[in-house]
Order: structure tokens, then sequence, then C-alpha cells
């Protein structure tokens, strides 16, 4: 029976990879007219569709949300008891429906007509109504429901979901949009964390513990107990020399305090630029076994300290 059920999960996949690349195949100048067209909407992306091609509908709004092309999802339902407000002549609308014909997305379509809203259609059918309302029309290709019954919307879904990537992407490229705009747009969780950059949270001004190279000793350490991060930067012209830390002052206990900062300092320390992942950062301290960095930006000019402490807060892993 297991194996009955793994062959028939496998067929599903299969039926839906040779949709995928049917649909792949069939991508042309509809395709390059719906992108430059979403690339210069002024307002938002609309993006519409009824049952499960709602569903894919609100996915595919929010991949465009969070890769830098602003859009929205509203209901077809909705839209017709007030949420047609939503729909402004600085939109662009993509309406969803493997049929072409549903009803529910009428208003919505009367209201792109009316005043002059461009209407991306994604559909199956050609000949439809949204497909023939529409400025731009994508037509999915011919391919057999995965449900074995060709009812289930199962491989019509996945390739709506899909095109929808694939004018995601093709919106991020045209927008010049990078990790850094990405960032921007998620700042919690995981993607966020691993996103982060040094400069976002390391310390700077007066909360770095910095010294002289011919700071005695005993003022060294009195700016490492200070400060709290069990180190010390020599410092000279804003340029970063070296650094002090727990190792140096063990490897130096005899006669400590009759050296000088530069004497005991660990000269040409590791160190981060304030524009390097955090995680990279935390990848370094784990191969060096060490809890701090100093950050310099290119010409080594000292501009911050970031802590392990600091980037285990915020989430990296």
């Amino acid at each position: 029976m297991t194996n009955n059920l793994s062959k028939i999960g496998a067929e599903v996949l299969t039926i839906e990879a040779a949709a995928l690349t049917a649909l792949a195949e069939s991508l042309g100048t509809p395709f390059e007219e719906a992108v430059n067209l979403l690339a210069k909407v002024q307002g938002r992306v609309v993006v519409s569709g009824m049952g499960k091609s709602g569903h894919i509908a609100r996915k595919i709004a929010a991949t465009m949300a969070s890769t830098g092309t602003p859009a929205q999802f509203v209901h077809p339902g909705e839209a017709s008891h007030g949420d047609l407000g939503m729909i402004t002549k600085s939109d662009v609308c993509i309406m969803l429906s493997n049929s072409g014909e549903t009803a529910e997305l009428a208003d919505e379509i009367a209201h792109a007509k009316r005043f002059k809203i461009p209407l991306i259609a994604i559909t199956k059918n050609a000949d439809s109504a949204l497909a023939k309302a529409a400025n731009v029309a994508l037509v999915l290709p011919d391919q057999p429901e995965a449900c074995g019954i060709g009812m289930a919307p199962t491989t019509s879904t996945t390739m709506q979901l899909a095109l929808g990537d694939a004018l995601s992407v093709a919106l991020m490229r045209l927008h010049g949009f990078d990790r850094d705009s990405f960032l921007v747009n998620h700042p919690g969780g995981k993607l966020g964390a691993q996103l982060l950059k040094v400069e976002s949270i390391m310390h700077t001004g007066a909360a770095l513990p910095v010294v002289a190279e011919d700071t005695a000793m005993s003022g060294a350490l009195l700016e490492m107990t200070a400060k709290g991060f069990g180190v010390a930067a020599v410092v000279a012209d804003g340029q970063l020399l070296g650094i002090i830390t727990d190792g140096d002052l063990r490897r130096n206990m005899d006669g400590l305090m009759d050296h000088t900062a530069g004497s005991v300092a660990t000269m040409g320390p590791s160190t981060v630029t304030p524009e390097m992942l955090a995680s990279e950062a935390l990848g370094i301290m784990n191969r060096r076994t060490i809890s701090a960095l100093m950050v310099v930006d290119r010409a080594g000019a000292l501009k911050g300290l970031v802590h392990i402490h600091d980037i285990l807060r915020a989430g990296v892993v």
C-alpha cells in the first residue's frame, strides 16, 4: 500500500512538472508585455481570484509585495460590496480564473474597463470573457489536472503559482531589487536575521573601549573594565593597530603593569567591515574561538565593535 501511495505522489509531481515545462516553453511576447505593464504601475498591483485561484492570488500579491512591487489582494466577493474602492486608476489588475468565466470577477472586470485600469488575465481559456477583456492575457497551456478525475484544481493552480513567481522575479530584476532591499521588507524572523549587517548591531562612539599604544596597562585595564566587552582597541589617528584580549593579559601576566597597551596587544587582529553580514562575522568568531571583533572601514579606521552576544540576540545562528 505504501508503495502504491508513493507511486501516486510521484505521478502527481510528474504531471505537474510536465505542465511547468510546457508553461515555460509557452512564455513569449504576452509575458514580456505583462511584466512591462506591471513595471510601470504608479499605484499597486491588485491581484484577485475566486476559490483556489483566490488562494494563489493572495500568494502572488504577497510575493510581489515582499520583492519590491507594491501589491494587494482584493476578494471578488468583497469587491462587489465596497472594496472596488481599493482599485484606483493608478493600479494594474491581475485576475486569475482557470475557466476565465468566474462570475464573481464580473464587477471587477467592469470596474477596470470603466476606469481604464490595465488588466492582466491568467487563465486557461483564451476565448473566455476574462481573456477578451484583458489588456494582456497569459494563457496557461492545456495540461491535465493531477487529481485523476480532471476536476480538482491541482496542475492549473500549480501553473498559476509558478507564473506569479515568474512575474515577481522578472520585476525584481527590472527594479534592481537586491539583498539590502529584501532585508527592508523582511526585518523579522530567520530571513531578516540572516541578512542582518554588522553595522546594524555594532557598538560605536563612546561605547568603544579605545586606548593609545603608549597607554599604561593600568589605564587599559580600566578602559576594558568600564566598557564591559573584555577587550580594548589600540588606535592611532583613528586607525586600528591592535586589540587587547583576556588571552593577551594572561600571556603577559608577569610584570603586566610595567607594560604599555601597544606591547601587550595582538597587532593586526581579525576584523570585519560594517557592510559584512552578521552571520559571516559569527562564522569568523566561531572559527577563531573569539567573542568580539573590531569593525573597520576599508581604510582600516575603527568604526565599531560587534560582540557575539549581540549577534545571537539578533537571532543569527
